[in-house]
């Protein structure tokens, strides 16, 4: 039994001051307890890290740890607590384990790559033999140890966006870093007020040194951004842009629908998801469909070429000649008679300043529409969240490119 208690020493990376007194095969219950004994000596406080004298001893506690020839496997060990002059009694730092955990640090580093790659929290539960509770609370401590980790300087473009959060108007917003692709922080709602949290995620020399913002024209996220980043520049993006003019694309033919339907005329029908791509996505058949709808003299085909030709504004090869493009383009929107693209087109040179900022910094929201679709995939796997705490643990477990993984996992 001595060479198997050392064998187990080995494989726990053990230093000098702990021992293997006893190792527990439980048939019955399919599990191994391993014991532990310190062998006394001097103590190294936790916090100071001074050499100090022996208080008394902690309760025996149990850790979670890999699984031994699918047998669950624990550790359990009573840990003396030292007497620090400076820093009075506390409990010293084991080395299989991180402080306040329950899990070694190797069952912790298994559990976030169980998670990483697990279609969901209750599938990765249930892989990893835990309960919800103590998988939520293994992400809880790998999004600490990784932002304490991270560093945040040399960010120079960032975006802004929303997410919807559950049912209705309930939403949060999200900072994400464009020069690394990730997502730098969550907060409830898209307020002013929870922008300028968000902003907080950066030191006031970080936020000088942002150049661009990425973003809808949101006014909370603009005033936010005027205030909080003074140095950057507002880049309102093609992405944005597309999604109001498709939405008034869309008001149009459904008006439009209305009227023709009632006079007993269906060739808008089935014409919906058709007027959503961009012309040379179009396959043969939706081609000749469009080249149709535009000689028919429709208002859904004026409405969307109109849109379909501000795809141009992006091409040009300066602010300047974009300029131009855009007194161009609003004028033939304002005299189309279509109210909606009318107000789109109000909308857009109202922030005309930000779409022509795009040609200094060449950003897009893409990043954030991108992390946008993840983070969907993330709340349908878990069937939504109740808790804005939960929601925002796991856009950054699973977007914030995050050092979660514990240290010394390797012995």
């Amino acid at each position: 039994m001595n060479s198997l208690n050392e064998h187990y020493r080995d494989l726990l990376g053990l230093d000098d001051s702990w021992t293997v007194s006893k190792v527990d095969l439980q048939l019955e219950e399919n599990s191994v307890v391993i014991e532990l004994s310190h062998r006394g000596g001097p103590l190294t406080c936790p916090e100071c890290h001074g050499s100090c004298g022996r208080a008394d001893t902690a309760p025996p506690r149990t850790w979670r740890h890999l699984d031994t020839m699918q047998f669950t496997t624990e550790i359990k060990a009573a840990v003396p607590r030292c007497r620090c002059a400076q820093c009075g009694v506390k409990t010293v730092s084991v080395p299989w384990a991180g402080k306040h955990s329950r899990f070694t640090l190797m069952f912790e580093a298994f559990g976030i790559r169980v998670l990483q790659a697990a279609a969901n929290v209750s599938r990765a539960a249930a892989l990893l033999s835990l309960n919800w509770e103590s998988v939520h609370k293994l992400i809880e401590r790998a999004v600490a140890r990784g932002i304490d980790r991270r560093t945040l300087d040399e960010i120079k473009h960032v975006g802004i966006d929303e997410k919807s959060l559950g049912k209705g108007h309930d939403y949060v917003s999200v900072l994400t870093d464009q020069d690394h692709r990730r997502v730098l922080d969550v907060t409830k709602d898209r307020t002013t007020v929870a922008t300028d949290e968000l902003w907080q995620t950066l030191n006031e020399n970080q936020r000088k040194g942002v150049e661009s913002v990425s973003l809808d024209m949101w006014q909370a996220f603009m005033t936010s951004s005027n205030k909080n980043a003074p140095n950057a520049e507002i880049v309102h993006d093609k992405f944005h842009v597309s999604k109001y003019l498709n939405e008034a694309v869309d008001k149009v033919r459904r008006r439009e629908h209305r009227e023709l339907k009632s006079e007993g005329d269906d060739c808008l029908t089935g014409l919906r998801q058709l007027l959503l791509y961009n012309e040379e996505n179009l396959d043969e058949d939706g081609q000749v469909e469009m080249q149709i709808l535009q000689k028919s003299d429709l208002q859904t085909g004026r409405a969307w070429a109109i849109k379909e030709n501000f795809r141009h504004f992006w091409l040009s090869e300066n602010s300047g000649t974009a300029g131009e493009f855009f007194r161009s383009w609003y004028g033939w929107a304002i005299r189309s008679r279509l109210e909606p693209i009318k107000k789109v087109a109000r909308m857009l040179k109202r922030h005309l300043p930000g779409l022509l900022s795009y040609f200094r910094h060449h950003v897009t929201n893409g990043l954030a529409e991108g992390f946008n679709s993840k983070i969907q995939s993330i709340k349908s796997a878990a069937r939504g969240f109740r808790s804005f705490a939960n929601y925002r643990l796991r856009i950054l477990f699973y977007c914030g490119k995050l050092d979660l993984m514990p240290e010394n996992t390797c012995h």
